[in-house]
């Protein structure tokens, strides 16, 4: 009697490497978002980010909230990240990326340590009018609002990097199992549509994304635009594990819950 397949079974090397040739032949993703860039307090700052980056000589985040037109289901994308540097190279480190489909976490977690989660996200258009959110546990922590208030001329296609870290929690609970690394991730994206948008950014309490500590001092620019880009990323160095875990807790909504007891009735 012939069995059907057993699906977690092993793959074979066709199948592995037709997975690998599919994933190079993705079409263009096409995505519109809402980007936000603020000055903030340069203490904050510093106080984020992880040895060996850096603050650079503007203390900016740059929030960034896209609806991504992905083949199959649409997906809800953001990012809030702040202005920073390795060594001579500038660029972003995003504190929390929420995304609204574990399938776009699991590829940014696994292979370049991005930060990101399960969270609402939603960009929406009414004539001029404009409002843009990230969402999570019921506590919209970052929401844009504004009107359109002219087209732009889009920018030349750029080149843009954000440092992740990448690392696994020890077995045993402390530390690392292996040294953490620091991951320069090279965006290269190009710009089909751009508007002015004449708006303000929210930032709202929350003990899980607590982004308030990075208050709006000085908005800079708020646009919505259509945009694609592809990625790519690479090792920088392996970095110093007694020097990144006192960040660790900003991968996790509570690092404590690992000490949380049972629910009452479960034992």
């Amino acid at each position: 009697m012939a069995h059907a397949r057993v699906r977690y079974g092993a793959r074979t090397e066709r199948e592995i490497a037709a997975t690998r040739t599919a994933g190079a032949r993705l079409p263009e993703i096409w995505s519109t978002g809402v980007v936000a860039v603020w000055e903030t307090d340069p203490d904050a700052v510093a106080a984020v980010l992880p040895p060996p980056l850096k603050p650079t000589s503007s203390p900016l985040v740059r929030v960034n909230i896209s609806a991504v037109d992905l083949p199959g289901y649409p997906l809800g994308a953001g990012s809030f990240a702040v202005a920073a540097a390795h060594g001579t190279v500038d660029g972003w480190y995003p504190l929390v990326m929420p995304m609204t489909h574990e399938r776009a976490l699991t590829g940014g977690r696994e292979v370049f340590g991005e930060p990101k989660k399960l969270g609402e996200v939603t960009v929406e258009r009414d004539g001029a009018a404009v409002r843009a959110a990230m969402t999570r546990h019921g506590i919209t922590f970052v929401e844009v609002r504004g009107t359109v208030a002219g087209e732009l001329t889009p920018p030349e296609p750029s080149r843009k990097t954000d440092f992740y870290f990448k690392f696994l929690p020890a077995v045993d609970g402390s530390g690392f199992d292996t040294d953490p690394l620091l991951v320069h991730c090279v965006r290269h994206e190009r710009v089909r549509r751009l508007e002015r948008v004449t708006g303000d950014v929210l930032l709202r309490e929350s003990p899980y994304d607590p982004v308030a500590d990075l208050p709006v001092l000085r908005l800079r620019e708020i646009t919505l635009g259509e945009k694609t880009s592809d990625q790519s990323g690479r090792v920088a160095e392996r970095v110093d594990a007694q020097a990144l875990l006192p960040y660790v807790h900003q991968r996790y909504d509570d690092p404590l819950q690992v000490l949380d007891a049972p629910p009452e009735g479960s034992r």
